[in-house]
């Protein structure tokens, strides 16, 4: 960006000379300034091809070079604003890499609330902790450290670490992961192990050594680089090879100047990034561009990316003497007393089958067992089978699939019957896949840290052949970096999934309701709870790099015609520079194309209607009660 604005406040000195009539200094000044660059490229050009990488340097020095000896100083000028303001773009996206980390870091848990032999609490920073102290985690606080749960009981959520959806129960002498949040009630626990060699931490190190080892991208135009030069300078050689006049060789190299390869592919992949983000999808890099539309292998992970990330009631089982809406409608109405993760789940699946709630005077939650409350006259219990029993003595326990959470209710010191939820499947994750496979997609692979019974039914319903459980962060680096064919495409959301995004080619995150470090460490991020603009982002990827590499042909194709013309002596260098900066435009208008990458429809997503998969489409309500085992 300094060089764009010098090359700009340079210019305007120069037209301010040239107003003055002092056109010898406004020439000289210009020329100075641009063989400045050229000299500054050249220096660049000579490492690159000393590490064997042949790009753009060699073409925009000799343009640069050759305009400024046959007097076009202008030209010259333009080729140097080109250059600085094409590789402005690039950096301005590929800067952002260098803050990826950050967010991951301000999540790392900074405090503690250390519990001394007193009892007094003290909070101390998280990397003062040691083995064997004793601390306090607070309700909804991020468990500092890896420690043993002292407490009687405890419950936490780990999604963002195991991608389990539902919380996880823990009792007295179970290991409590660094990372994890802590539920309704507050806990005491004793540390295991230091902040820096806990699980967060860990993933933290992963996300670093991920990002540090991918390799760079080789730019679109520099592919186009080596023909592209050794084309124009074999037509001007020949043209003073025939001719004998040296002359025509710099009135060929000024219409050979680089400046559509110089500025029309990050001109489009700018207008695509713009398309993109237009529809919830912010894309880091025109790189991610690049790679999106040859992606070749996809990945998802399974909690939030191909199921919805909450649980919802699959099944409403009351005992004998209880109706179905009965059932659904207390429990709903004593759940909006609750602050437990699944007490929503219940209350909405009430509210969508047009139960009207009713509300309660004396409702009171048990935090991690369950709520009481008098809804319309009647004892209403809902929670865990133990704390049911305690108001319910004929409670029958019920076995239920992996993946599966039972809510058990009584009603008026009876057995009412239990709930079942699952996280289901996204409406559209099969739509996506298909639209993936359309679009060049060879492979899909599940990774996730579910157990293989929990993620096989989700795998299945979505026709997932390649499933990968019980996956740790560090397995699912090393699955991605294996994966072929190239390039891989990541899909994630959580803590756990934020190394894997950094490791892959294109690590895409689910950010409207995962982790920050996962949106910090992907390349992409969708803004919107819709899996389906990851089939989107691939196809905004595709009319893109196909827009960029129109632009980049039609501009050579007229560059090579134009320097045919001067090869014979048709075209003097002033023509050919004014007729240049035609080819610019023409060049820049087609790559502004790209603005409207993302409008066209999606071929398995915009042209079929949209159908829950079989998995999902289970009926909310059994109309039988449900078998019970016999006493």
């Amino acid at each position: 960006m300094p060089l764009v604005a010098l090359a700009l406040v340079i210019g305007a000195i120069g037209l301010g000379l040239l107003a003055a009539g002092a056109e010898p200094a406004a020439r000289w000044g210009i020329s100075i300034f641009a063989l400045t660059v050229a000299a500054i490229e050249a220096v660049r050009m000579i490492r690159g091809l000393l590490s064997g990488q042949f790009g753009l340097d060699i073409l925009a020095v000799t343009a640069i070079v050759s305009t400024v000896v046959v007097g076009e100083y202008w030209a010259s000028l333009v080729i140097v604003l080109m250059l600085a303001g094409g590789e402005a773009l690039e950096l301005a996206a590929a800067g952002r890499a260098q803050r990826e980390l950050r967010a991951l870091l301000d999540r790392v848990p900074q405090l503690a609330h250390r519990v001394d032999s007193t009892g007094a609490i003290t909070d101390v920073p998280a990397g003062d902790v040691r083995i064997g102290d004793r601390l306090l985690v607070r309700p909804a606080e991020i468990v500092p450290v890896d420690a043993e749960l002292t407490s009687a009981h405890g419950e936490f959520d780990e999604s963002s670490l195991t991608g389990e959806s539902l919380p996880v129960e823990k009792a007295a002498g179970d290991l409590v992961l660094s990372g994890s949040v802590n539920g309704a009630g507050a806990v005491e626990v004793v540390a295991t192990a230091a902040a820096a060699d806990s699980q967060y931490q860990r993933i933290v190190e992963l996300v670093r050594e991920a990002s540090s080892s991918k390799a760079p991208l080789v730019r679109l135009a520099d592919r186009y680089a080596l023909p592209f030069t050794a084309v124009s300078l074999g037509i001007a050689g020949i043209a003073w090879a025939l001719s004998g006049d040296p002359v025509r060789f710099a009135e060929v190299l000024v219409v050979a100047t680089p400046c559509p390869l110089l500025i029309a592919a990050p001109v489009a992949f700018m207008g695509g990034m713009s398309s993109a983000a237009k529809r919830g999808i912010v894309m880091k890099s025109a790189a991610s561009l690049e790679k999106l539309a040859r992606a070749r292998t996809v990945a998802f992970d399974k909690t939030g990316t191909l199921t919805a990330g909450r649980p919802e009631v699959v099944g409403v089982h009351p005992r004998d003497g209880f109706a179905a809406d009965e059932l659904m409608r207390l429990v709903g109405s004593a759940e909006q007393y609750s602050s437990h993760v699944l007490a929503a789940s219940l209350e909405q699946a009430a509210v969508e089958r047009g139960l009207a709630l009713a509300e309660s005077a004396d409702a009171r939650e048990v935090a991690t067992f369950g709520v009481t409350a008098t809804v319309d006259g009647r004892s209403v219990v809902v929670g865990k089978p133990a704390f049911v029993a305690e108001h319910a003595p004929d409670l029958e326990r019920v076995t239920t699939a992996s993946g599966e959470a039972v809510v058990y209710a009584a009603i008026d010191g009876r057995f009412a019957g239990t709930l079942v939820l699952r996280d289901g499947v996204r409406g559209d994750a099969a739509a996506t896949l298909d639209a993936l496979a359309r679009l060049g997609v060879t492979r899909t692979l599940m990774v996730t840290g579910d157990v293989e019974a929990t993620a096989r039914p989700i795998a299945d319903a979505l026709g997932i052949d390649e499933l990968h459980a019980e996956c740790l962060p560090e397995d699912k680096v090393r699955l991605i970096r294996e994966a072929r064919p190239r390039p891989v495409v990541m899909v994630g959301d959580g803590v756990n999934d934020a190394p894997v995004l950094a490791v892959s080619d294109v690590g895409i995150a689910m950010g409207a309701k995962g982790s920050t470090a996962a949106s910090e460490s992907a390349d992409v991020v969708i803004l919107l709870d819709d899996v389906s603009r990851v089939a989107r982002a691939v196809a905004i990827g595709h009319r893109t790099v196909r827009i960029a590499l129109q632009s980049i042909w039609l501009g050579i194709a007229i560059s090579i015609g134009l320097m045919i013309v001067a090869s014979i002596g048709l075209l003097p260098a002033i023509a050919g520079a004014a007729l240049q900066e035609v080819v610019d435009l023409v060049a820049i208008l087609g790559a502004l194309r790209a603005v409207r990458a993302g409008a066209a429809p999606v071929p398995g997503l915009d042209d079929a209607p949209r159908a829950r998969p079989a998995a999902a489409r289970e009926s909310l309500v059994d109309d039988e009660p449900a078998q019970y085992p016999a006493k």
